[in-house]
């Protein structure tokens, strides 16, 4: 691979990828543990892991070594045979979900969201007729951005550029129980949810909503399905986001990002019952669960297992949600476990103060416009939690001052 200078990667990207990005000017070339490495060799605190996928940090060893092991042997064989790699992921997964459970694979969390709104509207055909297919979700709420999936995203602004969206979707005030009691009809055939809503603002379900959606759903004959792709796999300090609730159990979890640590898959899991609504032929995937994501998935699970991260995300969680609250401008820090928002004083530019921290080195996103999103690696420690919140004590001072 040809090395190039940050100037000259700028001008090609500009040259040759589509724009869908409005990329900030900063060429990352390295990684290593909670640390990134621009192409002109400045370091940077990452307190967004890719938008909370390395949950393990960049370039783990014994995943790199698992990968580069899996490489050397076997990249890819099509879902038309079986690799050994593949049901073991599931195996694992099912377990954490408690068990009684099925898991079809995918490349991305918006293709496992897919994967579960087409489950369910199978499983409501089959169960309650040709009318039964429509999904409701949540206002403020992000689930992907194929048509169907951004369909079912509760973003409205998102959707006028692309109209005439797939039908069958309604959306419900997040968090409003009434609301979604009064529009679960008899086409509904399933609910989907994030337990926090990370591209709305990070924002957790509050106290007995999910509970009360579980009982909704019973009680109408509705699955419950739960996007985790964001909140999944220890992030919230809980092995996944409905955990934090008392006694719920989704009929559907969905999950990717941290998944892979920064290698591409998706999965989408499902009581065995619902899961039998798909036969062979109703849905598939070229590079789902393929051996090399596969193998990254699974070695990423024995990790996360031994050195139970769930744990380490409350500990860490909490050490980082009290130094964001003792900084003066900040108002209120929402989420849970490493998924956190830190709400800025009024009149703040979350977006410059975002740009802001990533000149003086560290890695965090405007989520809104008054909140910044932080969501490092789960195995951060205590020196790089206190040195990113000394950045942004720095930066909000110099913003404020200016």
């Amino acid at each position: 691979m040809t090395r190039l200078g940050n100037d000259e990667v700028v001008a090609l990207d500009a040259a040759h990828v589509m724009g869908t990005y409005a990329r900030l000017p900063v060429v990352f070339v390295r990684g290593d543990g909670t640390m990134l490495y621009d192409i002109e060799g400045r370091e940077y605190l990452d307190f967004l892991s890719g938008i909370a996928v390395v949950s393990l940090g960049h370039a783990h060893p014994e995943i790199a070594a698992a990968i580069a092991e899996q490489a050397a042997t076997l990249l890819h064989v099509s879902n038309l045979y079986y690799n050994e790699v593949q049901p073991q992921v599931a195996a694992r997964l099912d377990h954490v979900l408690g068990g009684d459970g099925r898991v079809f694979f995918s490349n991305s969390g918006a293709e496992a969201n897919e994967a579960a709104i087409k489950l369910a509207r199978r499983y409501g055909q089959l169960n309650g007729g040709p009318e039964r297919h429509h999904v409701l979700s949540a206002y403020g709420s992000f689930h992907g951005r194929t048509l169907t999936t951004l369909a079912a995203t509760g973003q409205p602004q998102k959707h006028e550029a692309f109209q005439p969206l797939p039908a069958g979707f309604r959306h419900v005030a997040f968090a409003d129980v009434d609301a979604l009691e009064a529009a679960l009809d008899e086409r509904v055939c399933a609910v989907l949810l994030e337990p926090v809503q990370g591209e709305g603002g990070v924002t957790p379900a509050p106290p007995g909503y999910l509970e009360a959606v579980r009982r909704l759903c019973d009680e109408h004959e509705a699955l419950l399905v739960v996007d985790e792709v964001q909140t999944g796999l220890g992030r919230t300090g809980r092995w996944f986001g409905f955990q934090h609730a008392d006694g719920v159990r989704p009929d559907v979890v969905t999950m990717a990002k941290a998944l892979g640590n920064g290698v591409p898959i998706g999965a989408c899991w499902a009581r065995t019952e619902v899961a039998a609504a798909f036969r062979p032929g109703d849905h598939a995937t070229t590079f789902g669960g393929q051996p090399l994501a596969a193998r990254a998935a699974l070695t990423t699970l024995q990790i996360m297992e031994r050195d139970d991260v769930p744990a380490l995300a409350r500990r860490a969680g909490e050490r980082l949600t009290k130094g964001l609250l003792s900084l003066p401008g900040v108002t209120e820090v929402r989420g849970l476990g490493l998924l956190l928002a830190a709400q800025l004083a009024d009149g703040s530019d979350a977006a410059v103060v975002a740009r802001r921290c990533l000149d003086a080195g560290l890695v965090v996103n405007a989520v809104t416009p008054q909140a910044l999103r932080l969501a490092p690696p789960l195995l951060v420690s205590d020196d790089e939690i206190d040195r990113a919140v000394a950045v942004l004590e720095q930066v909000l001072e110099e913003v404020t001052a200016a």
